[in-house]
C-alpha cells in the first residue's frame, strides 16, 4: 500500500518557484524521496473562498468530523465489498478504484471536481454538499446491504436445511413421488429417521410397533453418515400411536407429507431467491464501486488542506 505526505509551503506569490525550491531541498536528503524527484507530484489545489478566520475556526472541527465520517463509511464499503465478493474476496484490492484508477494513481493525479463542488461556493456550502452526500451514501449502503443480507440469509437457511442432518434437513430434494402412497382414503406413508446401528432392530420390529402397519412396506431411501431415512406404510388413524412407539425405540418419525405442489413452490422460491441475489449482487457491487470513489478519504484531502493552510 502506498503512503503519501502532503506538504504545504508558502507560495510567496509564485507557486512554481516554491515547488522547485521544495524539490531541490528534499533532493539533498538521501532516502526521503524513494524514487528521486520524480516521486514528487504537485497536488492540484483550487482557490477556494476561504472567508474570515472565524469561518475557518468554525469549520475546522466540522471538517475533522466529516473526514472521520467519510473514512468510516469507506471502511464499511470495503468490508462489505469483501463480504459480497465471497469466494472472489482475493480480488478485493483489484476492485478498489477511485475514478477508474487505483487510489495511489488517483492521489498523484488528483483534480478538483468543479462541477460537483463549484469553487465559487463558500466553504460552508461545500462542506454541506459533501456532508449531505456522505449521509446519503450511508443510508443507501444500509438499505441495500440490508436487502442483500436478507436474501443471502434466506438462501443460507435453505442451504443448511438441504445439507444438514436427516433429523432436521428438508426432505423435498431426497424423496420421490413413487415412494409414497398418495390419494388413499385410509393409507399413508411415513418417513422415519433410524440410526444406522438400529437398522436391524427397525427391520425386525416396525411391523409390530402398532396395529395396521402394512407388512414389508419399509424401504431405505436415503442415508447420511449417522442415520438412514426409511419409509413405512400404515393406516392413517394409527400414525400417532406408531410415532409414540417408534420414539420409545429411538426411531425418529419426521413430520413430512408429500405434497408435489408445495415442493414445486419451494423449488421456485429458491430459484427466485438465487435470481434476486445475483441481481442484488450486481447492484450492490456497482454501488460499492461508485461510493468508494466518493467516500475515499483522498476525495477530501484538497478541501482539508486548503482550509487548514
Amino acid at each position: 500500500m502506498s503512503q503519501f505526505l502532503i506538504i504545504s509551503v508558502p507560495a510567496e506569490g509564485n507557486p512554481d518557484n516554491a515547488y522547485s525550491r521544495l524539490v531541490s531541498q528534499l533532493s539533498k536528503y538521501s532516502g526521503i524521496l524513494a524514487a528521486g524527484p520524480q516521486s514528487m507530484t504537485r497536488f492540484s489545489i483550487p482557490v477556494l473562498k476561504v472567508g474570515t478566520l472565524d469561518v475557518l475556526v468554525g469549520l475546522s472541527e466540522e471538517l475533522a468530523k466529516l473526514d472521520s465520517f467519510a473514512e468510516s463509511i469507506t471502511r464499511k464499503l470495503v468490508q462489505y465489498m469483501g463480504e459480497v465478493l465471497e469466494e472472489q474476496r482475493h480480488k478485493l484490492e483489484d476492485n478498489l478504484n477511485v475514478g477508474g484508477v487505483p487510489p495511489n494513481v488517483y492521489v498523484t493525479k488528483f483534480q478538483w471536481d468543479c462541477a460537483k463542488y463549484p469553487t465559487k461556493q463558500t466553504l460552508r456550502a461545500l462542506h454541506d454538499i459533501m456532508s449531505e452526500q456522505v449521509t446519503r451514501i450511508e443510508t443507501d449502503l444500509r438499505n441495500k446491504s440490508s436487502a442483500y443480507n436478507s436474501i443471502k440469509g434466506s438462501l443460507q437457511s435453505i442451504e443448511r436445511k438441504q445439507t444438514g442432518s436427516l433429523l432436521t434437513r428438508n426432505l423435498a430434494d431426497i424423496v420421490k413421488k413413487q415412494q409414497f402412497i398418495l390419494g388413499s382414503e385410509y393409507l399413508t406413508t411415513m418417513v422415519v429417521v433410524v440410526p444406522k446401528p438400529l437398522y436391524g432392530e427397525w427391520k425386525s420390529s416396525y411391523e409390530t410397533l402398532s396395529d395396521m402397519v402394512v407388512p414389508r412396506s419399509s424401504e431405505l431411501i436415503y442415508e447420511d453418515q449417522e442415520n438412514g431415512l426409511w419409509t413405512v406404510t400404515l393406516f392413517q388413524r394409527m400414525v400417532n400411536d406408531f410415532s409414540v412407539r417408534a420414539r420409545e425405540k429411538k426411531f425418529l418419525p419426521r413430520d413430512f407429507v408429500y405434497d408435489e405442489k408445495k415442493i414445486e413452490e419451494s423449488k421456485h422460491a429458491v430459484t427466485k431467491l438465487e435470481s434476486d441475489k445475483k441481481r442484488q449482487f450486481v447492484s450492490v457491487l456497482r454501488m460499492d464501486y461508485e461510493y468508494f470513489a466518493f467516500t475515499s478519504p483522498f476525495g477530501y484531502l484538497c478541501f482539508n488542506v486548503n482550509t487548514h493552510w
